[in-house]
């Protein structure tokens, strides 16, 4: 039949070399199997079908295969077919023993990271088979830069709602993370004449060198008792916040600084760029609503799937002023998209309400991690005190004066990953240093946890 060699078998990158065909074939099987290229287990075409791919004869390919499984290479077994044998491999180039490789902590309390084995498998692939096979054939293919519109229909009901963002579809953009987001934002904000965006004095140096890629001056702002001070900015064209629960210090931006900061941005024309990263959780009170909702034309919401999710998802959302929405999806360009599957599924996820329940869910786990470390630290660590306010994956302990150092090297020889204060410090602070821990209490499986908080007590002053 014409092209059989097209339907036939699998697939097997081949290139026989030496003199006869049956030796340079027979040296080329060996060599893929030898050098791990073909794994243990692996199954091989047929001789029919491989002499079809190769445009030998099929005795060619039969005593070739015979040969190697004489030396012990292959294993041919009826109904089975032709298979690599099992036996060591020598392992790929760069990975042999004087390479070392990274060791995961036996306990990981770095911030930033949900607990990924609650991720709702089952509800994520309920909600994926009912998006696929409801989803029209034109949103398989590249789409729209700002992303498919099913997502961002549901992020605009959702945010509204759940943290009183005004906006609609076509102002949201879908990006891969904060990161991405805020690497789109510093292009469009350079372009328009900005050169320089104040931060806080405390955030994520990953966040700081986007902006500084785009070509801006990243400034600290000032930080004091009621936290970041964001009223008078000097020289910037806009600001980086976390208002709802600043990263790392745990404490919501003042309520006269919330007004000043828009006041502020309305003033001069600057912009608020809003770092939502954990807002929807809150454990002693209603949270407070989202910055965006006091003025929509002058503030941009920054939000992620990460931390009520996972970060894997690579799924992100920035709600734009209707004049910046246009020129944020020309920079971020239809290559620069995320998975459709993923957003499909996201969408439906939250229309049928399973986002909901699972965030809730999630919130009284945390809950209940933020309680217990307080109450263990209160017993065996009784000159550590938890500050910030009861929300979000991380609590913030400080340490007697001098210790901070001394406490994070001591826990990573046992085995405890954690983050002092002084690691998310802008190097050009001038706020007052302070000895403390930010501890990562999402992380931690629920199996897990009792071990992990027992292993952070142990290594407190």
């Amino acid at each position: 039949m014409p092209n059989s060699w097209a339907t036939l078998g699998v697939d097997l990158h081949l290139e026989p070399t030496g003199p006869g065909l049956r030796r340079g074939l027979t040296d080329a099987l060996r060599e893929a199997v030898r050098t791990g290229r073909l794994a243990p287990g692996t199954r091989l075409p047929s001789s029919r079908s491989l002499a079809t791919d190769l445009g030998i004869a099929r005795n060619t390919v039969g005593d070739a295969y015979a040969d190697l499984v004489a030396e012990g290479w292959l294993t041919a077994r009826q109904g089975s077919g032709t298979r690599v044998a099992d036996r060591a491999v020598a392992p790929p180039s760069g990975t042999g023993p004087g390479r070392r490789t990274a060791q995961r902590p036996a306990h990981d309390f770095r911030p930033g990271t949900p607990d990924l084995t609650a991720f709702p498998r089952a509800e994520w692939l309920k909600a994926a088979r009912r998006a696929l096979l409801a989803a029209p054939h034109h949103s398989l293919g590249y789409g729209d830069p700002r992303g498919l519109v099913e997502l961002r229909t549901a992020l605009a009901g959702y945010l509204a709602r759940v943290r009183g963002v005004r906006t609609d579809p076509d102002h949201i953009l879908i990006t891969a993370g904060c990161a991405h987001a805020l690497r789109i934002l510093g292009t469009v904000l350079r372009a328009r004449g900005v050169r320089s965006v104040a931060v806080e004095s405390y955030g994520l140096d990953v966040h700081w060198d986007q902006l500084s890629a785009a070509g801006l001056r990243v400034a600290p702002l000032p930080f004091d008792e009621l936290g970041t001070d964001p009223g008078r900015p000097s020289g910037a064209g806009a600001v980086l916040l976390t208002p709802a629960h600043q990263f790392p210090m745990g404490v919501p931006l003042h309520r006269d600084r919330r007004t000043a900061v828009v006041d502020w941005a309305r003033r001069t024309g600057g912009l608020v760029l809003e770092d939502d990263y954990d807002g929807e959780f809150r454990y002693d009170r209603q949270p407070v609503g989202a910055l965006q909702g006091l003025d929509p034309d002058r503030v941009v919401y920054l939000g992620t799937a990460s931390k009520a999710l996972a970060p894997g998802l690579r799924l992100a959302w920035a709600v734009l002023p209707p004049d910046l929405a246009e020129a944020a999806a020309e920079a971020k360009g239809k290559v620069d998209t995320c998975g459709v599957l993923d957003q499909l599924t996201l969408a439906e996820f939250i229309a049928s309400g399973a986002y909901d329940r699972h965030v809730r869910a999630s919130r009284l786990r945390y809950r209940r991690r933020r309680d217990a470390l307080v109450a263990a630290l209160a017993t065996h660590a009784p000159d550590v005190h938890v500050t910030g306010i009861a929300a979000g994956l991380h609590a913030v302990l400080r340490l007697p004066p001098g210790t901070e150092h001394s406490v994070v090297r001591s826990a990573a020889w046992q085995g405890v990953a954690l983050h002092g204060l002084s690691y998310f410090r802008h190097p050009q602070a001038v706020a007052e240093r302070l000895d403390a821990l930010v501890v990562g209490y999402g992380a931690p499986s629920d199996r897990g946890w009792t071990g992990a908080l027992e292993a952070l007590c142990r290594v407190m002053p």
